[in-house]
């Protein structure tokens, strides 16, 4: 008898959404938007926090990053402190060359040191404002990038000073949007002529730049001939220090090797003084803009929950008027044997019915917008996951509860004497 009753409320709930169907149809479009929202959202905060993660795979995890000073907790992007470091440095060349020179004893493998600037690159009437690297050779191996034409700078470069420069991908097409030889050319960086010895191979972009936009030349030229950057003592700064630790097994104990010889090298002989660097592996690096993107993926969702709340507030007004439309039906229903839970069953089974409508479309237009928005992104790999579309249905069936429980027990408590007298 039980399951008659509930049959019967649900078959009166279903035809009443049917017979109401453009007023079904626009109280649902509140749900189709928050839901489909919730998963674009979502699946774009995880996809840009998997993207982060191939990055840090392909960069490899036995590199570390010596950065001056220490990195704070509010600045997880290592090239603004890099820029940062431009006149405040505690990291010399000095100090890269005795890492390299120490680096059997260090567990390194190989070392190199890199000077961060901005600068006007231009070649003929074209131009870009970008970042300037002073580099060893030692960077081409310790950061996997290698040139896709011509060469890389050389040790004769360096001990020449040489105005010789190579470009990054971006910088290249900027420059030469034919894509004609740029080998043998002359750009002008910050005015300085420098001949051009070769492209970079594409390499995109990381947590700390985009690596296809930059100009490369030799450390020395970059200290001497452009920046000039220097130390009291004299010595040249560079921005950051890569060492390459022999393998993953070994990365931790040169870590430890690394900032305890530069804490030497640094006259920090007592535990009390603080040092003037940060030694970072990938593992920490990536834990901060892990937590970094797993909060904004929090805070989409959030967001995206808005328009569920704003769906469920249209249902509640379109339920309460539905309850005012047909309150002489209810008093007809009492009066034939209808009890408060029939009622109450009924008109809640209308606006979870409503919410599970409005999920399932907007679940469908999620999914399509997410496969939209990662063939518009050659940068981003969005990533659907079923978890993000089984918390977008539960959050559509929570809501359509909450909202339409109010409705549902207002209905149930009419009176049937003045529910039947209602016109």
């Amino acid at each position: 008898m039980r399951l008659l009753h509930i049959n019967t409320s649900l078959s009166v709930a279903l035809r009443m959404l049917a017979v109401n169907r453009m007023r079904s149809v626009l109280t649902t479009l509140g749900i189709v938007i928050g839901v489909s929202a919730v998963i674009i959202l979502v699946s774009v905060g995880q996809g840009v926090r998997a993207s982060v993660a191939d990055q840090f795979q392909e960069i490899g995890s036995s590199l570390m990053f010596v950065i001056p000073g220490k990195l704070e907790a509010t600045n997880t992007t290592m090239r603004s402190n890099f820029l940062r470091s431009f006149n405040t440095s505690s990291l010399t060349y000095s100090d890269s060359l005795a890492l390299k020179n120490a680096s059997s004893r260090l567990s390194l493998r190989d070392v190199a040191p890199e000077y961060v600037a901005t600068g006007l690159v231009v070649y003929g009437s074209k131009n870009r404002q970008t970042s300037i690297s002073g580099l060893t050779p030692e960077y081409q191996t310790v950061r996997s990038f290698y040139p896709e034409r011509g060469r890389f700078i050389q040790e004769a470069d360096l001990r020449s000073k040489a105005k010789v420069a190579v470009l990054g991908r971006k910088v290249y097409e900027d420059l030469f949007p034919l894509l004609g030889d740029p080998l043998d050319k002359t750009v002008r960086i910050n005015g300085v002529p420098f001949r051009l010895v070769g492209v970079m191979e594409p390499k995109g972009g990381t947590a700390f730049n985009d690596e296809d936009d930059q100009v490369f030349i030799p450390l020395t030229t970059a200290e001497t001939r452009l920046f000039g950057g220097r130390t009291v003592s004299g010595d040249y700064t560079v921005s950051v220090i890569y060492a390459l630790a022999i393998d993953d097994q070994s990365l931790n104990q040169a870590r430890d090797r690394v900032a305890q010889f530069l804490r030497q090298r640094h006259g920090l002989v007592f535990r009390s003084d603080e040092d003037d660097f940060s030694v970072l592996t990938q593992e920490d690096i990536s834990s901060v803009l892990d937590n970094l993107f797993a909060l904004l993926t929090v805070f989409l969702g959030l967001i995206a929950a808005v328009s569920l709340m704003v769906g469920g507030i249209g249902i509640m007004n379109i339920m309460l008027v539905s309850v005012t439309e047909r309150t002489r039906e209810i008093g007809i229903r009492k009066a034939v044997g209808a009890r408060r839970p029939d009622i109450l069953f009924q008109f809640l089974v209308e606006a979870i019915v409503l919410s599970l409508v409005g999920g399932f479309v907007g679940i469908l237009v999620g999914i399509a917008g997410t496969g939209a928005a990662g063939m518009m992104s050659q940068s981003l790999d969005f990533r659907l996951s079923l978890p993000t579309i089984l918390l977008a249905t539960g959050f559509s069936i929570a809501v359509g509860v909450f909202f339409g429980i109010y409705p549902a027990m207002r209905a149930s408590r009419l009176n049937p004497v003045d529910a039947l007298r209602y016109e």
